[in-house]
């Protein structure tokens, strides 16, 4: 007997039907993430600690209140140009993973290897204590103003921030995301706090501390670009998003949009923060503090001041939260193409979260507070930052030669990426003159990855059968005992 059309149709859908449900109960990680979360994951991940403790940085370096402030926006062109050609790379290239992904499409797998062994071994660490210090200091100091706060309980107090974001993303990706929308909002409306009563004071004609603003004795050139790795750091986190490209529904439509409106945005905000804080403070007084937005509050905000604090801890931990959600994806990714043990590369049963690749991050992230100091980290941990950044984009000028036929549903300017990859490599080059301590122990980490590499991947050298099997049963008995398990569907 024939099958009449309405029952071939609604067996169709049934299989259909059964098909999304095996795909609904697989473990994978789901497109969750719409363009409002990416907007708020972008904005929360930048908008940080950065602008309330990198000004001082800023205007140590760069010698002057103008060119301090020159510094500011040009940091915020160059990130979103780097921004722009992390759009054309996000789109082009669908899987997770950002530079570590980008460098493996475009260079090949040694420098993705170089990228994922520093990110972990000192990148992700330092950027995590950096902001987690910041977000204990403006919680605790409060409490001990004028005298300094005991460092002990800082630390302290950085470590419950971390070991609460920690706790949130190995939960739940929707709570990760609902989380960041939030303290963007808080965040958001910090930032507005500082600029309405700054920007009043500007108009009423306090411009004191603006004249002869150029004029300095204590320029130098060679310490500029360390006043440009202090702007940078408070604008680092527009390449968060790409780290979670397999997660974002439409990418091709939500990675560029969300990346434009977001640096735009936040380079506004961050010059007119900048500008609000020397309407009320002398350079010297910025230069003296080591919570700017506290002593401007103090001074602008009377009625406010005690919230001020709260609201840049909660900007602080907005940092961080980001920072958790999208760094272990590259970890992730790293151990899916083979550059890491398996069980980074596996995702907790019921949670549909990354467990390993988050819970891995964290005792490395709790002995660098224990022994960091802020303005350290950020020049140990920006050379290499800035180092693979600048390949990334090498590689997509690169890539796009090669490969001029590959698909690329949105496409920077070739002057931006061009502009962006020199910049980089010059400010990296010029600080291992600047600082060459810190810098210098940042290219020997990042090359002592080669041999690692060469040991471990390439296996030039046969691992005992014995050592062998102990490492894979460790690892067995981690996967049961964390309930985690490989990923059942492709999302890339």
């Amino acid at each position: 007997m024939g099958v009449s059309k309405r029952e071939s149709i609604t067996d169709k859908a049934a299989d259909e039907g059964a098909e999304m449900t095996v795909k609904d109960d697989a473990i994978h990680l789901r497109r969750r993430i719409g363009l409002l979360p990416a907007i708020s994951f972008i904005i929360g991940t930048v908008v940080g600690s950065g602008i309330f403790i990198a000004p001082k940085g800023v205007l140590m370096n760069s010698g002057s209140v103008g060119l301090s402030l020159v510094v500011w926006a040009l940091c915020g062109v160059l990130s979103t140009f780097g921004a722009l050609c992390y759009a054309e790379l996000g789109t082009s290239f669908t899987k997770s993973g950002g530079h570590y992904t980008y460098l493996l499409e475009t260079l090949g797998p040694l420098p993705a290897f170089l990228r994922l062994w520093t990110e972990f071994i000192f990148i992700r660490p330092a950027v995590a204590s950096y902001v987690s210090l910041a977000f204990g200091r403006y919680v605790v100091e409060p409490f001990f103003m004028p005298c300094l706060a005991p460092p002990a309980l800082v630390k302290l107090v950085s470590i419950l921030g971390v070991t609460f974001v920690v706790a949130v993303n190995c939960w739940s990706v929707t709570l990760a995301a609902r989380t960041q929308v939030s303290l963007t909002f808080i965040k958001m409306f910090a930032l507005i706090l500082i600029i309405i009563p700054g920007i009043m004071a500007l108009a009423n004609g306090k411009t004191e501390n603006f004249q002869n603003s150029f004029d300095s004795e204590s320029l130098s050139l060679t310490k500029l670009p360390l006043a440009f790795y202090s702007g940078l750091y408070a604008y680092g986190g527009w390449f968060y998003l790409n780290f979670i490209t397999e997660e974002v529904i439409n990418p091709n439509r939500t990675i560029p949009l969300a990346i434009i409106f977001s640096m735009v945005t936040v380079t506004v905000c961050y010059v007119l923060v900048n500008v609000a804080y020397y309407t009320m403070m002398t350079a010297d007084e910025l230069l003296m503090s080591d919570a700017v937005a506290v002593t401007f509050a103090g001074r602008a905000l009377q009625g406010l001041a005690p919230v001020v604090p709260l609201l840049v801890a909660m900007s602080c931990l907005g940092a961080l939260n980001g920072g958790f959600f999208g760094a272990p994806r590259m970890l992730f990714v790293g151990a899916r193409e083979g550059h890491l043990p398996a069980i980074f590369s596996m995702i907790h049963i019921r949670r549909q979260t990354p467990l390993p690749a988050i819970l891995f991050l964290y005792p490395l992230v709790v002995i660098m507070i224990a022994r960091g100091e802020i303005f350290q980290l950020i020049n140990f941990a920006s050379f290499s930052r800035w180092l693979f950044i600048a390949l990334a984009t090498l590689g997509m000028l690169i890539h796009r030669y090669r490969f001029p036929e590959h698909p690329r549903p949105f496409k920077v300017p070739l002057v931006v990426a061009v502009i962006f990859t020199v910049v980089c490599f010059f400010i990296v080059g010029l600080s291992l003159y600047s600082d060459p301590w810190n810098t210098g122990g940042s290219c020997a980490l990042t090359i002592s990855g080669v041999p690692v590499y060469y040991l471990t991947i390439k296996r030039t050298y046969i691992v005992p059968e014995g050592w062998r099997k102990t490492f894979n049963y460790f690892s067995q008995q981690l996967q049961i005992l964390l309930e985690v398990a490989q990923q059942e569907v492709q999302t890339y």
